[in-house]
């Protein structure tokens, strides 16, 4: 571990940094609050609330596919420089929605446009920042920095409802993007990537850029024709896969068990925490057992809470079912950054790490489309269980293979 990072920052002060502007990443600001805007803005369109949702999936499917393209940017320009200019115009267009959405064509618009930008606020500029100044204990640190994510997907609907009802649908966009500036842009300059006291941005930026240029491991290009980036990618699709369905579906799959709503929404909440502390506790592991057996850990512990749901209809098994997905959930972005930085090294992080994480958004996104198609073909979500249930046994079999690839990949006609 570095002692000390540009301007003299420590380096656990860019994990806290980190956590910080995660609380308003893209995760909590354009997905989690879409639930309480749904329906006020589904009543002032006059359209129902899936077609309004189109928006969300345009989104999130426009940061998927822009990660990696804003990840070689950082990686050319520096984490501060592209950063910087992400987080305002996400911050803006976020409040745009408010302004100028007449229609719901509008409002995809907006959204495609938001989506474009949030890639610079997913945890890719943090990830890539915290692996860079960590080494010994860099699990941990991303453990720490992951945690915004999981305080903000607790907090962001709760502000977005106060914002909703004193200032209603309009406002609370406007109040979401200014949230987000004001957080996420001094965090990432003041703490992430800092400009030091005697350099300009762009003298920070270009530092930043050399760094990331002149370190060892894999480019892009390497790494994409790697078995083992695809056994990588692979096992956190299936696992994002088999994670979000699950979770997205987990409260109507109590209501249909005869559990009270309120019960269920519960369940959803001990979710949420339990992504938390799996954030966390994953990053401890990371820095004391080899990854691909965290890994497997991390991925056993939701394919134990599908097989409960199955076996068990009870209120408390699925609080205890809930428990363990999000446990699985909230390791995985932690374990992306850590197992990329490991065997692919840190000279294409951000593009690398693109990859990746569209991926993750992909199959986040999908499995829920998917365990309801499931319910509406069969009438039940157990298919889908059974499935997904085989999707992470698989996984947990390509974290073994990945056990016998050495780490700290880095070939000798890199250049």
């Amino acid at each position: 571990m570095n002692a000390q990072q540009e301007g003299g920052l420590a380096p656990w002060q860019i994990a806290i940094g980190a956590c910080l502007a995660l609380i308003v990443g893209n995760g909590p600001i354009m997905q989690f609050t879409f639930g309480v805007l749904i329906i006020p803005l589904s009543e002032a369109m006059g359209t129902d609330r899936g077609t309004v949702s189109t928006a969300l999936l345009v989104g999130l499917v426009t940061t998927g596919v822009a990660t990696p393209w804003i990840g070689r940017l950082m990686d050319r320009h520096g984490v501060r420089r592209v950063g910087s200019f992400c987080i305002l115009a996400f911050a803006l267009l976020t409040a745009a929605c408010g302004w100028f959405s007449h229609s719901v064509a509008t409002l995809i618009l907006l959204y495609f446009f938001a989506g474009l930008f949030a890639a610079g606020q997913t945890p890719l500029a943090y990830s890539k920042a915290i692996t860079a100044a960590f080494d010994r204990q860099r699990g941990l640190a991303l453990g720490v920095a992951a945690a915004g994510v999981g305080i903000g997907t607790m907090l962001m609907p709760m502000v977005a409802q106060w914002l909703l009802s004193h200032f209603g649908w309009r406002g609370a966009y406007v109040g979401l993007g200014a949230l987000t500036a004001l957080i996420a842009l001094p965090a990432l300059t003041l703490m992430v990537v800092p400009g030091g006291k005697n350099r300009t941005g762009s003298q920070a930026s270009r530092t930043d850029a050399a760094g990331a240029a002149s370190a060892p491991g894999w480019t892009a290009r390497q790494a994409r024709s790697s078995g083992v980036f695809w056994m990588m990618a692979g096992a956190f699709f299936l696992v994002a896969l088999a994670v979000s369905g699950t979770i997205a579906h987990i409260v109507p799959l109590l209501v249909d068990r005869n559990v009270s709503p309120q019960a269920a929404a519960a369940a959803i909440s001990t979710a949420g925490l339990s992504l938390l502390v799996g954030r966390v506790f994953a990053g401890w592991m990371l820095d004391r057992y080899p990854a691909p057996y965290v890994a497997i850990l991390f991925f056993c512990l939701p394919l134990a809470g599908q097989a409960l749901l199955l076996l068990n209809h009870s209120q408390h098994a699925g609080l205890v079912a809930a428990v363990l997905i999000g446990l699985g959930l909230g390791a995985e972005i932690d374990l992306i950054a850590f197992m990329q930085s490991r065997y692919f090294g840190h000279k294409a992080f951000g593009e690398i790490y693109g990859y990746f994480f569209a991926i993750f958004m992909f199959a986040s996104g999908f499995g829920p489309f998917l365990m309801g198609q499931t319910f509406h073909i069969s009438g039940s979500y157990e298919p889908f269980l059974l499935v997904s249930m085989v999707g992470l046994g698989i996984a947990c079999l390509l974290m073994v293979a990945l056990r016998r690839a050495p780490e700290r990949v880095v070939p000798a006609h890199v250049t």
